[in-house]
C-alpha cells in the first residue's frame, strides 16, 4: 500500500495536499514553512532527518512505512525530531495544522554539547546526532547573561525589540518579528530584550 493510500485511510476521506515554502537553505539545513488545511497531507520522501516546531496546531494522525501510526494533540511551540524516513502527516483535525520543519543535509556528529555555553534559563528540548535543539525566552526590558551558541535556525514564536552586546562591546540589532525564521552565525553575546514583548524562539544548532 502506498502512504498516500495510507492517509486516505487514516482520514477515512479524500486528502488534499500541503502548501509549502523554503525559507532558507545552506550547506547545513533546508528549512520549509508547511501549512496543512483540515483533511490535508504531506508526503516526506527524501527521507532526512529533521525538526518539527509547530506554529498552529491541532489533532494530526502521521504514517510511516513501517506500519506504525501515531496521532497526536498539537501545541503552539511543540518541538519534535522526525526520523530520517518516508512518512507522511495528515491533519485529522478541524483548523489549519502550520509548522517549520528544518531538515538537516549532513550526516550529523556524535558529539554531544549538552548545555554547554548556554545560559541555566535555556530550555534544552532533547539533543541527538543532528542537532541541539533548545527553547530560548527573554521577558521584556531584560537581559540575559553572557552564553555562546553555535550557528543556528531561530523560530520565532513571540516577537520582541532585541540587541546583542558582544565582549568587545559592540552592539548588534537583532530584533525577530512573530513567525520569523533566521539563520544565526555562531557567536558570545549578552542578549537584551529592549522591548515591551517578551521574546519566544526555538533554536536548532545543526551539527
Amino acid at each position: 500500500m502506498s502512504i498516500c493510500a495510507a492517509i486516505c485511510l487514516l482520514t477515512g476521506a479524500a486528502t488534499l495536499s500541503a502548501k509549502s515554502v523554503e525559507k532558507l537553505k545552506n550547506d547545513k539545513v533546508r528549512v520549509l514553512e508547511v501549512r496543512l488545511g483540515a483533511g490535508a497531507w504531506e508526503t516526506v520522501t527524501d527521507g532526512r532527518p529533521s525538526v518539527l516546531v509547530y506554529l498552529a496546531g491541532t489533532d494530526a494522525k502521521l504514517s510511516f512505512t513501517d506500519g506504525a501510526k501515531r496521532q497526536e494533540k498539537i501545541e503552539r511551540g511543540e518541538t519534535v525530531p522526525e526520523p530520517a524516513a518516508l512518512r507522511a502527516i495528515a491533519n485529522a483535525g478541524p483548523t489549519p495544522l502550520h509548522f517549520i520543519r528544518v531538515e538537516f543535509l549532513t550526516g550529523g556528529s556524535d558529539e554531544t554539547w549538552g548545555m554547554s555555553g548556554l545560559p541555566p534559563n535555556y530550555k534544552q528540548l532533547f539533543e541527538n546526532r543532528y542537532s541541539r535543539t533548545y527553547d530560548i525566552r527573554i521577558a521584556a526590558h531584560q537581559k540575559e547573561p553572557r552564553h555562546t551558541h553555535h550557528a543556528r535556525v531561530v523560530v520565532c514564536l513571540s516577537g520582541a525589540k532585541l540587541e546583542h552586546i558582544l565582549p568587545d562591546g559592540r552592539v548588534q540589532p537583532s530584533t525577530l518579528a512573530t513567525g520569523e525564521i533566521a539563520w544565526r552565525p555562531g557567536q558570545t553575546h549578552v542578549g537584551h530584550n529592549l522591548g515591551d514583548t517578551n521574546l519566544w524562539v526555538i533554536a536548532i544548532e545543526p551539527k
